[in-house]
This record gives structure tokens, C-alpha cells and sequence, in this order.
């Protein structure tokens, strides 16, 4: 599976972005996806996460509320709608695929895209 993000950018606080995930080389729908984040010197970080079917999600606290993960399985991507961002979200934004089911560890993802960074400005 290839995973590839995009929309990621500069934002001012109180902005919004868009970030998709554009999956490639194997059957997107039936696996959990979910996006995590890092910033330089931290551990990667779960965000949120969303099961094969849509069903379920999780989020993390800290982006409850403001952010919102969907998937689109006929277009093979995934989708992490950011709200009212502020500079504590910067960071490099990566999706991830897994055939263990929805988890926020990130040991249980197998695939990986290669990141997009999101920069808010305050």
C-alpha cells in the first residue's frame, strides 16, 4: 500500500485545513486508517482514527471537537478536516493504514505515507 498526503500548508490561528491521504497498490476499504502527527524531538503522536466502514472513530482530547477524520473508499482516501487550529498543532501530519483494526498505537499501523507539515501561525 502506498500512502500518499497532501494539503497540508501555513494557517493562521482560528484557521482550517484539509488534509487527504491518497491510497494506492491494495484494498483501501477494508482497513483501519488514521493520522497521527510529530513535531522535531517528540514521539509521533495518535490524532484520530477511523474503521473500515466508517462506523468508528476515535480522536485524540486534544483535537476532539475541532477535528474530524472521514474516508471516502471509492476514491481509495482519507480525509482529516482540522478546524480552529492553533500553533500547538503544528507539526508533520502522516496517515497510516493498519490491519489490526482502529488503535491509537502506533506500533499496530503497517503502512505509511511520507507526511505533510501543517504550520500555524499565531
Amino acid at each position: 500500500v502506498q500512502l500518499v498526503e497532501s494539503g497540508g500548508g501555513v494557517v493562521q490561528a482560528g484557521g482550517s485545513l484539509r488534509l487527504s491521504c491518497a491510497a494506492s497498490g491494495h484494498t483501501f476499504s477494508r482497513y483501519s486508517v488514521a493520522w497521527f502527527r510529530q513535531v522535531p524531538g517528540k514521539e509521533r503522536e495518535f490524532v484520530a482514527g477511523i474503521t473500515w466502514s466508517g462506523s468508528s472513530t476515535s480522536y485524540a482530547d486534544s483535537v476532539k471537537g475541532r477535528f474530524t477524520i472521514s474516508r471516502d473508499n471509492a476514491k481509495n482516501t482519507l480525509y482529516l478536516q482540522m478546524n480552529s487550529l492553533n500553533p500547538e498543532d503544528t507539526a508533520v501530519y502522516y496517515c497510516a493504514v493498519g490491519y489490526s483494526g482502529l488503535s491509537t498505537r502506533e506500533r499496530m499501523y503497517d503502512y505509511w505515507g511520507q507526511g505533510t507539515q501543517v504550520t500555524v501561525s499565531s
